[in-house]
Order: C-alpha cells, then structure tokens, then sequence
C-alpha cells in the first residue's frame, strides 16, 4: 500500500512527465538531472511500477506512468491550495503586464481598485511563452497572452480566463507608402516583411500567430533581430531596419512610427489571463473580477463578423476544451515591449 509519498517526488515525476525529457525537466524544478533521476526511481520503487520508458532518444510514459499523471496532478493541486489556505493573505501577488498601456495594466489597475488591501505588482517580461517558465519557478503569479499558442504540456499546469479579441495593428515608419492610410489592408502587406518577434524564445507563442495570419497572403515573417529596449532603441532600430511590426492596437506610441489597425479581415489577437493551476490569492480573485468587468463594459469578448483568428484560439475564447490547439511546427511568437522592448 502507498503511503507517505513526499510531494517533492510527484514534483519529479509531474515535470518529467510533462518534458518528457530529464535534462529540461530538471532545469523546471531547478535541481541536478542526477538527483531527479535518483526521485524518480525512488518513486518507482515505492510504488512498485516503472513510470517512464528512456531510450538514448526518447523518454515516455509507460501505462502505468498515465496511470498516475491525474493522481499527481490532483495531489500536488491540493498541496497548492492547502498551503494557500494557510499562507499570509498579505504576500504579493506578481503580474506580468507586458508594457505600459496594454489592456493587461488595465485589468491589474482596476483590480487595485477593488482590493486595495491586496498588494498587486506589476512585472515586465517579453512573451507568454517566456511568463509561463516564470509561474513555473514562482517568481510571477498571472500573465497575459495568447493561451493558445502554448505547447499541450505547458497548458496542463495552468488556468486561464479570455479577456478579449484584440484586434491586430501594424507599426510603421512614419514615411513608409502605407503609412498614409487610416487602415492598412492585409493585401496591402503582400511583398512586405514584417517582424513579429521571430527568433525570441520568450514570444513563440506571438510569431506562431503571424506565421498563420500571414500564410498564403504573400507576407513574410522577418528574420530574428535583436531586442530593443526602450522607445529611442526602437526608433533607431526602426529607422535602420525599416520593417514594419506587427502588433496589437493598444501598443504603445513609437517614435517616428504610426499605428494602423489592419483590416480585410480584422486580424484578432486573443488575449487571456493566465495562472498556475490551483493559485489561491485574494488578488488573483480580485484580477478575474476586474478583467471580467472590464470585459463586459468595453465588449472586448464580441467577436466582430468576419474576423479573423484561428480555429484553436476561438475554441478556447468560447471556452471549449483546448485539446490539439498546440502549435502545428511553424515559427512562434509575441512580439513585446517593455517601456519600448520589442521582441
């Protein structure tokens, strides 16, 4: 009979199960690959079943490990919430908002107002991709960004709430041919390149939605770039560069740069509010109240006829299962931008 398992090995197994791959999943816990090994056939051994199946190429679960996978997760959840239950209600809870002027401020600045007991901090980071590592190792709470551009096992381990269909916008130079026009036609892109984070690990989820957007519409995707932080990078490597960017229409006022929002069809960028699977915080909670509010009044969950997005996304925006919406092999990623941080 099992008893007494310590969590730490449900740790080990969960995080290899989700890689299936001993080194990253060492480097997720933060441990040697040495020692998850050793709690992995500690594991084993107290449950009297082999769990993975390794070969020099591939490590994947046996039936027994699938077995456990749910048992795992639901012990470790309420591990989470009982250490919730007990810990001190005044801890900060860390959001990860991107850049200043996004809908994501926004949502945190209204959920100040309805806590104001809670101590709600803003973080800066560059892509949901790159945020999810970060809930990962706890050093942030919630993040927005496309939940559906995430890979299957990252998604297993967390919650998320839509906020809104963000309609998509391009970012040019301000004597660019099109920079003219009060809108920017997709068509009116076919010959272009356009950057949208390519080559930035922490936005994959961001280049995945443009390498969709644009397929087939004689748009390329620009080649990794290096990161720009702050507006004057921007604008210098804006200005040498002359690529237009890709982005949402609440992204930040560039210099030397106009936004125009892009229609024929308008390009959605689906935005949700994501967790770590059973985070319990009287700021969390403050958080999904005030993106719901928000939502409500400013209609950002209606959907325009005839927009565009894909088939996974709108399923997860109407709240259907998420099952096979990992991405399909193409380039991933959002491009972001904190105080002018582009990539």
């Amino acid at each position: 009979m099992v008893s007494d398992l310590p969590p730490r090995l449900l740790r080990a197994f969960l995080a290899v199960a989700e890689e299936l791959h001993f080194t990253r999943a060492a480097a997720r816990l933060f441990t040697a690959q040495q020692a998850l090994s050793r709690d992995i056939r500690t594991l084993e051994r107290e449950l009297g079943a082999e769990l993975f199946v390794r070969s020099t190429r591939q490590v994947r679960l046996t039936p027994e490990g699938s077995r456990l996978l749910p048992y795992a997760r639901a012990v470790l959840t309420a591990y989470e919430e009982l250490g919730a239950a007990f810990a001190d209600a005044a801890r900060p809870l860390l959001a990860d908002v991107n850049t200043d002027g996004l809908i994501s401020g926004r949502v945190l600045a209204r959920a100040r107002e309805r806590a104001p007991e809670c101590e709600l901090m803003a973080r800066y980071g560059s892509g949901l991709t790159g945020a999810v590592a970060e809930m990962t190792a706890g050093r942030i709470d919630v993040a927005f960004g496309r939940f559906a551009g995430l890979e299957a096992r990252a998604r297993a381990g967390l919650e998320a709430q839509p906020v809104r269909y963000e309609p998509m916008a391009v970012l040019l130079p301000a004597d660019h041919p099109l920079a003219g026009r009060a809108a920017v036609e997709l068509d009116a892109l076919a010959g272009e390149t356009v950057y949208a984070g390519a080559g930035n690990p922490a936005t994959l989820e961001w280049t995945d939605l443009a390498a969709r957007l644009f397929a087939g519409r004689g748009i390329a995707v620009a080649p990794p770039a290096p990161v720009a932080l702050g507006a004057e990078e921007f604008r210098r490597v804006m200005e040498k560069s002359r690529c237009p960017v890709l982005a949402g229409v609440d992204f930040p006022a560039m210099p030397g740069c106009v936004r125009r929002p892009l229609v024929g069809p308008v390009p959605l960028s689906p935005v949700s509010m994501v967790w770590r699977r059973g985070l319990r915080h009287p700021g969390l909670d403050a958080l999904r109240a005030a993106a719901a509010e928000l939502a409500a009044a400013h209609g950002w969950l209606e959907r325009a006829e005839g927009s565009w997005l894909p088939e996974a996304d709108a399923r997860h925006m109407a709240g259907e299962p998420a099952a096979g919406a990992h991405r399909d092999g193409r380039p991933g990623v959002r491009a972001k931008l904190r105080g002018g941080h582009l990539g």
